[in-house]
């Protein structure tokens, strides 16, 4: 595992930079892309910011960056997304919004790295959904609805993807236990929620060579809730 080589986009948020801590402790060759700027004083990681995932051709060209850089693209976790609570009457609804940050950003780095991690012996695509995005709930709209795109997303990927190396799965968290989630929710009782380094080491392990039997998975990391 050490000579492999991931990209994660959205690195620079609470659970990116779990992640990064976790796969550098792995040994692996770490590429943060994010639209955020951030600096991960560590050898062996190549940061890319300013990168709008968005728009298909900068996705590929942060790709295309972290391939000319490491000589290969073994897998790709997509964390880069956003949230909003919202009911379906505001004023000014973010429905593209939400599709836009979840689902577009997913499929346009999936797009332009599937030739590199088709060239891989072990290629992984780990995708981040929403366990509230099985039964959305008042608000959550157009969070769900954009997060079961991903959902969806990952489910025909993973069938398109059958006859190569490349497996396709998604982490549908319930609550992380990050700082804003704790200012957003002071009532609620954090030791319930999901840790994101716990995510991080489900994420890495569906990103490693020994999951290849795994694909097309949608998998519930609910810790207590």
């Amino acid at each position: 595992m050490s000579e492999r080589v991931i990209a994660i986009t959205g690195g620079h948020g609470a659970l990116g930079r779990a992640v990064v801590e976790a796969a550098l402790a792995d040994g692996l060759k770490v590429a943060v892309i994010d639209h955020a700027a951030g600096q991960i004083a560590s050898e062996g990681v190549l940061e890319l910011a300013g990168v709008d995932l968005t728009d298909p051709d900068s996705a590929t060209r942060a790709i295309n960056a972290v391939v000319a850089h490491f000589g290969q693209l073994d897998a790709l976790l997509n964390i880069a997304g956003g949230f909003v609570w919202q009911t379906v009457d505001d004023a000014e609804p973010a429905w593209d919004r939400m599709f836009a940050l979840n689902l577009k950003t997913a499929l346009h780095a999936s797009r332009a790295a599937l030739p590199h991690l088709k060239r891989s012996d072990e290629g992984r695509i780990v995708n981040v959904g929403a366990n509230g995005a099985l039964k959305s709930a008042a608000g959550m709209g157009a969070y769900a609805a954009s997060k079961s795109g991903v959902h969806r997303l990952t489910e025909s990927l993973a069938e398109e993807l059958k006859s190569t190396s490349v497996t396709v799965n998604a982490v549908l968290p319930s609550i992380l236990d990050t700082e804003q989630n704790r200012k957003d929710m002071p009532d609620a009782d954090p030791a319930t929620w999901v840790r994101p380094a716990d995510l991080a080491r489900v994420m890495l392990f569906l990103a490693s060579p020994a999951s290849r039997a795994i694909t097309g998975a949608l998998i519930p990391v609910v810790g207590r809730v």
